[in-house]
Order: structure tokens, then sequence, then C-alpha cells
């Protein structure tokens, strides 16, 4: 190869035949390059310099004719090209040879056709040479495409799709390197120059003059620079990445594989908080004052994983370039998740409790206070309904006072509230509408960003320790942070090839659903083994995919069976069990002295206390049976506007519908003798319970899988625990055996069974009297399992109905309506999360096909857990009853309505 930095050849040299390029052959003729093989970088250099770009432009033009040289001789040529550089003399029939269909000025042989120059000028004008002030044939940019369009025009069938593209780094490139620019600013390509770099294989001396100017780099120097933009290149991407996970995290994590690891970096998606122009909390037979401590007081459970001045000190995981994130317990923040908002105190001005929604229930008569006689519950940061702050913290395991630890206390999960035109209608004991795998997950990489996002450990330290904290104590703080982010990352690890191991997946559950029994099984006999430091029990994991709607729980205490799936009797169980779920600490290590076996923090008093709250007196006492404590709250016509208006015509229509098609299941309504005389109350020491009507699930054939979970599942248990479930019989003097191996059981015996176990050590350490034991424990309420034979479901009375969208135990059905439709009309996706409520169709109008906005979870049919179907109204006149068809088919949406006009009322 001749060096480039001599004068062009004069004359050129000749070029070969194939190589059918115009600016190569000048390159060549030149002893610019060399006739063969040519290196890339050699190749992109010079025509680079050619171009006379400068900076970026450079770089761009060098990686422009890299790529189109890569490709030069063919794609079988490639990795050739990439070795030893484009071999010039063999470019004729490859990708860049058009074959005819380019401008014909240079034959196959190689020599030039002045016609075919000739027809190039006849596309153009005269210009002003800028040089010598004459003028001059010559083509601008809108001339050369036509007449490239014409050459293929020319070309016809022989032109391939690519040529319009391979065209582009042709005449255009010589107009960009060659052209001139005439004295109105028009830059076009000088006919003169085009016949002299044709016939003679030279440049325009402007252009010799750039190359000459411009010494090719050295391999070395190629080298450095090559690793300096790559840097740069690095550091930019680098720098583009974190803009736009700052600005735009929801963006990012959508274009990323969602289980990929990158995306589970990026917190995940929640729906924006529209704006509330007023609140109300619906009058429910309870006073301010238990309202509020329903809403805070801790059953002893540590849901987040953190001590409760660290929760305070974390920053949302959110990365921002110039202003701080704020913080995770941030109320705003916290509602994007489903919390409804609460105040610091009760004790507060008239203003405050109206922006909270207490206006209502201020200024009605107020019932009397329970909560004042048990502990006073707090709320000083101003959390949500639902987080509960839990004091006197003891360590089950080494009795060691620690510090005080956040929960989810009853109200988390039910507590519920509509949203319509900016109202939100607040109510308690129904379902809420939060996503708490969503919390699980931001709090778990909160805590991730403070350890390795800088800067934000030493805020978090400052926040905890006070600015002034040693670097020792600083030290220690981060190790803690550190261990606890270890054991999460290690534990989910551990629950993915569990469950992927035992070929399952979760279902997700979104907003207002949670697979509540597989949590606690998954807690109580893996993770608490796990966190007491007894190693082995992974395998009782089971995957999250038997999710349900929250169950509203007013008049609950007073049904026999509070479960969808008519599981637990015994009241204090249930609670309990819940209470460990989530989260409360438990010891379940043989390592300390027998005696703290089974020690937990759950605080079986309080569980008492809000069972009482909620059940209220006995209705049995009275001279006409009602239930009092929390009570379904009424349809609020009164406070919102005309499409809430009850339709008196409707009502008395749709009572007959449910006499007719409802009640036989559900009872006839709460407020009626008819009800209160009904052959489903049964004894219960002093007093009585309703034991509602129960469906099997072969006869309602509504989603299945929750209702298999207690009695399907199976767990293992260490022998040092002694758990003998054939102590409940004992006990409890069961009808039915509930004997099982001691290290292996059903998940229903062992969780009754342990939870059992809990409690009576809760009462054994804090000395309860038997007088109060025989309370808490409501002896008359066994803790036996169901002897009804199969998996089954049970119907609940209605008061209430129209608060509880959306519908089945699953909740798979958006509205009233679709649930009153054929099974199989019934849509099999929509969208949940912070959506308006729909008093016409009572609960979520969905369309056809919709798209769930950002932060919202799409419900999706087909998957395990997720049916649709069962509970249907669609028995023709004279059919046979069939599983999953309840009642007749409506005669029109018109009856729907009435019937749904008449379940407003309930």
């Amino acid at each position: 190869m001749d060096n480039p930095h001599k004068k062009p050849y004069v004359p050129s040299i000749e070029v070969s035949a194939n190589n059918p390029c115009p600016f190569l052959r000048g390159l060549v003729g030149e002893g610019f390059v060399d006739g063969g093989t040519v290196p890339l970088t050699t190749l992109s250099q010079t025509i680079a310099n050619a171009s006379g770009e400068k900076g970026l432009k450079k770089v761009s033009a060098r990686i422009q004719v890299r790529g189109v040289a890569l490709i030069a001789n063919g794609f079988g040529h490639i990795l050739r090209s990439i070795w030893s550089g484009a071999q010039l003399d063999a470019l004729r029939g490859g990708p860049l040879d058009k074959l005819g269909a380019g401008s014909r000025i240079l034959g196959v042989d190689g020599k030039v056709n002045e016609d075919e120059i000739a027809r190039l000028a006849s596309f153009g004008r005269s210009y002003t040479d800028p040089n010598g002030g004459g003028s001059e044939p010559g083509l601008n940019a809108a001339e050369i495409d036509i007449f490239m369009r014409d050459n293929l025009k020319r070309a016809g069938h022989a032109a391939r799709w690519y040529y319009p593209l391979l065209m582009k780094f042709e005449w255009p490139i010589l107009l960009k390197i060659m052209g001139k620019v005439d004295g109105k600013g028009d830059r076009y390509l000088s006919i003169a120059d085009v016949r002299t770099l044709f016939n003679a294989r030279q440049f325009p001396d402007r252009i010799n003059r750039r190359i000459v100017s411009q010494p090719l780099l050295s391999a070395c120097a190629l080298r450095f620079r090559w690793a300096l933009g790559l840097a740069a290149l690095l550091l930019a991407v680098g720098v583009a990445a974190l803009v736009a996970v700052a600005e735009f995290p929801n963006q990012v994590r959508a274009m990323l594989p969602q289980k990929g690891i990158l995306a589970q970096l990026i917190p995940p998606p929640l729906p924006k908080l529209p704006e509330t122009t007023a609140a109300y909390w619906l009058e429910q037979n309870w006073s301010l004052k238990d309202r509020h401590w329903f809403h805070h007081a801790s059953q002893g459970t540590a849901t987040f994983p953190v001590p409760y001045n660290w929760f305070m000190a974390l920053e949302q995981p959110r990365l921002r370039l110039v202003s701080r994130p704020g913080m995770l317990s941030d109320s705003a923040y916290l509602e994007r998740f489903g919390f409804i908002p609460s105040p610091k105190s009760i004790q507060t001005d008239a203003t405050t409790l109206r922006h909270f929604g207490y206006a209502n229930v201020y200024d009605t008569t107020q019932p009397p206070d329970w909560s004042t006689r048990w502990t006073a519950a707090e709320n000083v940061d101003g959390l949500p309904v639902g987080f509960a702050r839990m004091t006197g913290v003891v360590d089950p395991a080494t009795g060691r006072r620690e510090a005080d630890k956040i929960g989810l206390t009853c109200a988390a999960c039910h507590t519920g509230q509509i949203h319509y035109k900016g109202i939100d209608v607040r109510f308690d004991g129904g379902p809420a509408m939060t996503d708490l795998k969503k919390l699980e997950l931001t709090t778990g990489l909160s805590i991730a960003y403070t350890l390795y996002v800088p800067f934000r450990f030493q805020r978090f330290a400052d926040r905890v320790l006070g600015s002034d904290a040693s670097k020792a104590d600083r030290d220690a703080l981060k190790q803690q942070l550190g261990a606890i982010g270890k054991f999460l990352i290690d534990w989910q690890t551990r629950y993915d090839d569990t469950v992927h191991g035992k070929k399952q997946a979760d279902t997700e559950e979104g907003f207002g659903r949670l697979d509540a029994l597989n949590r606690i099984g998954n807690q109580v006999f893996s993770q608490d083994f796990a966190l007491s430091g007894v190693k082995g029990f992974e395998k009782n994991l089971h995957a999250q995919d038997a999710p349900v709607s929250y169950p509203a729980i007013w008049t609950v205490p007073w049904f026999k069976f509070a479960q969808y799936d008519a599981s637990i009797e015994q009241p204090l169980i249930r609670n309990a069990g819940e209470g460990l779920g989530v989260t409360a600490l438990l010891n379940l290590s043989d390592a300390y002295p027998e005696d703290r076996l089974l020690r937990s923090s759950v605080h079986i008093r309080t569980l008492g206390w809000i069972e009482d709250l909620l059940r209220g007196s006995d209705p049995f006492k009275m001279a006409d049976p009602s239930f009092s404590g929390l009570l379904a709250p009424k349809w609020p016509s009164q406070i919102l506007d005309d499409a809430w208006k009850l339709k008196p015509d409707r009502v008395e229509r749709g009572r007959a519908i449910y006499a007719e098609m409802c009640s036989g299941c559900h009872l006839p309504p709460v407020n009626t003798p008819a009800f209160w005389s009904s052959g489903h109350w049964e004894p219960s020491g002093d007093s009585k319970v309703l034991n509602a009507v129960t469906i099997p699930t072969e006869e309602i054939k509504t989603d299945p899988q929750q209702s298999l979970v207690l009695g399907n599942r199976t767990v293992d248990v260490p022998g040092f625990l002694k758990v003998n479930t054939a102590d409940l019989k004992t006990w409890w003097q069961c009808d039915i055996p509930t004997a099982s191996s001691p290290t292996e059981m059903s998940y229903a015996l062992g969780l009754m069974t342990v939870v059992d176990l809990v409690a009576r050590k809760w009462m054994d350490d804090e000395k309860t009297p038997d007088a109060e034991r025989a309370q808490l424990w409501n002896l008359a309420r066994k803790n036996c399992l169901n002897p009804a034979p199969g998996p089954r479901y049970r119907a609940r009375p209605l008061n209430g109905i129209w608060a509880t969208a959306p519908y089945l135990h699953n909740g798979s059905v958006p509205s009233l309506y679709w649930l009153l439709k054929p099974q199989n009309e019934r849509p099999t996706k929509f969208c949940m999360g912070r959506r308006d409520y729909d008093p016409v169709t009572v609960g979520f109008a969905i369309t056809a096909g919709e798209r769930c906005k950002t932060g919202e979870t799409e419900f999706s049919a087909g998957i395990t857990g997720n049916s649709v179907l069962g509970h249907s109204f669609e028995r023709k006149d004279g059919e046979p009853k069939q599983p999953g068809v309840i009642g007749r088919m409506f005669k029109d949406d018109s009856e729907r309505y009435d019937l749904i006009e008449y379940l407003k009322t309930l």
C-alpha cells in the first residue's frame, strides 16, 4: 500500500474493472489506498478524512463506512473482511454492484460511457461555480434523488428491494464529499468533477488536500482512540440509563424481561394518585375512637423485616438526579399501594378529621366506646390504616429486649374504600384494594438501594443514629442492614428454586387479592424455621397460587366458619393464625431452653379485643335480635350524586327476585325475622352461631384452588416440636379423628395444632386466669376440622354485598352485573387498582380489550386460581340441574338490574 501522505499520483494508475465504485476507484487511482485488500480501519479513516467532517460527525462517518465495507464483498466474506479488510478488486457482483440498476456510467469492462454521463447531466441544471464564477452543469440532492429513482425504474424487475438503501451510500455521499455550494447556498455535484472522477480516477484538488492534510493514525493510536471512545460510549450509555431509570422507571421496567434481574432492580410501577376532593367514612356502629384503635392496634406482628425506626428512615427505591427521593413511610406513597390515609390522632381539630374522611362520623351521634378499656393504639407518625407499631418487643428465643417493630394489622386487609369522581368512600371490615406483593418488593429494594446507592446509607444512618454517630456504629448498622438484605435475597432464591422444583408457579395476586392460606403456611412452616436457625424446611414451601379477594368481616364473629372454604371454626385459632402469617416473632428452635419453644410475639389478648369489637353484643339477648358490633356499610346514596339514588320500584321487584333466586343459599336479609329464625342458627354455649350454607365445589364449580389448600397440602415439622395433632381431639372433643404422623401431617391439622400450642403458650407465659382463658378461647367453638365431606365454599349473608367487589371468592368477576350473567359471557381480563366504582353495575365497569394503566394489575382467567366460572344463572326452562349452574337465566338485563337495585339495600 502506498503512503497516503504523498501527493496523489499524477497521472493516476489503472484500477481493476472489478471495482465498480467511482469513489473507491479514485482512492485507488491516486494511490491513497491499495487496489487489493484494504484494512477496514484504513479505508474508513481515509474516506472520513475525505468527507471533511469533524468530531462526532467524523466518527459517525467512519462507523458508516465500516458498516458498508464489511458487507462489500458479500455476507460470506464478513469474517475475512473483519480480519484482513475489504477486497476492492473483487466488488463486481457483490452487494454494492447493482447489476445494471445503477447509473451504468462504468461498464463491466471498466470503460466509461459518455452517453450515460450526458444522461446524468440531463437531470440537473446550471449552477454558478463558486471557484471561477462561471456556470457549469450539476445536480443538487433533489435532482440526484430523481436520477436514482429513474435508474430503478429503468432496471424494472432486475431492481432488488434493498437497492434504494444502497443508493443512499453512493451519489448522495458523492454530493456530500465532492459537492460545491453556489452563490444561493445550494449544494450541487459538478458534472465536470464526475467526469474527471470516472475518466481520470482523480478527485478535485480540495478533496486531495483534505486527505493529505490528515495523516492516518497508527494501530496503537487507533486502539487508544477506540478504547477512549468505548469508555466514552459506556459512560454515555450509563448516564443515559441512569437518566432513563430515574425519570422513566416504569417504562424502562416494562421493556425488560420481567423475571430478569434488571427488572427486579427497578421498583414495581404504582398507579398515580388522583386528587381526592372529599372523603367519607361510613357509619357502621363504631365510635371514632374504636375505628382509629382498630386501624392501628398491634397484634404483635413484625411484617416488615426492619425495626420501626429503620422503616421510618428508609427512602423510596427511586433514583433521583437532583433531589432526594421521598420516604418509604410517606402516607401519600403508601396510598399508591392501596392503603388508606389515617390521622396521627383523633384528638385533633374538626378540619383535620374531615380531611381524613371523618366528617360524617364527627357530625352525628357517636356509639359508645369499647376500645377505651384496652391498651391504647398510637399512630404518631401518621401511617396509613393497617400499620401498627409493636412496642415492648422481646425476642421469644433469647428473651432480649429489642427495638420496636412495625407490622400490619387486620385493618390492612379488611378496610375498604371505593373511589367515585374524586370522592373516596371508606368503610371498615370490607375488602382492601391493596397490593402487598408490590409493597414487599418495594421494601426489599429500599433496603438494597440504601446499601448500594451512593450517599443513601449515610442519610439512613443519620436518621437512625444521629449525624454525630461514630464510624464504628455506622459500620455496625450497615452490617445489620446488609444481613437483612442478604437473608431476603437468599430466601427469595430458595423460594423460587423450591417452587420451580415442585413444578408450581405463583398466580399474581394483584390489587385486592391475597393467597392468605398459602402465605401463612409458608411463613409458619418454612420461613419461621429459617428465622429460628432450623434448616431444611424450605421443602414445606408452596407457590402462592390460590389468591382470593379479602373477605368482608362485618358480622363474621357470629358465623360458625369465617373463611370462604369453611375450614376453621375456632375464632382464636383463626385470628392467631392470621397473626403468625403476618410475621409475628416465633421461636421454633431447640437451641434454647425447651420452655421457650413456640413462644411468640402474637398478642392473644389484643386479638380477643378485636374479636369483641367486631362481634358486639349477643343478638339473642335482645328482644328483637339484630347484629351490633361492626355493621355492614349502607349504600351511600346520601353523600354521592343522583347515579346513587335508589329506585323504589326496582327495589321492590328485586326483593321478589332475591327471595326466589338468592335466599335459599344466602338466607333471608339479616334485618328480617326470617333470618333470625333460620334453621342455620346452631346452639353455641349460651348463644348461637350461624352455620351458613356450604356448597361442594363440584356443585358450585367456582375456582376450587383455595378450597384445596388446607386439605391437599402437607407439611413436615421436626420431632422436637412435639406437634401431636391427636391432641386436638383430646382438647376439643372433636367428632372426627385428628391423629397423624408426629413429623408429617396435613397442612390443616398442622396449622390448627401449632396455632393452638402457640396460643396456650402465650396464656401460660402471661399466667392468664382460667376465666379469661375461657373468654379468649370461646370454648363453645371447637378447634376441629369441618366434618362436612369434600372441599366446599360457604355462602354468607349478603349484607353489604355492594361494598365487596370484585366478586366470587377469588375476585374474578368485576361487578354484580357480570356475576348475574351466564358464566361464559363474563370478562376474562380486567384491570384492578385505583379505578372508579360504577354504581350502575355495582362494582367496576370494564370495557372489552381494556389496557391497564400504569401500575394497575391485570386479572387474567386461564391461570391457576383464576377461573371465572361457576355460580351461574343460565338454566333454561325444562333443563336439568347442572354443576356450576345455580339458577334460571334472567329474562333480560332489566330483571338483572332489578335484583342489583335490591342488593344495594342489604
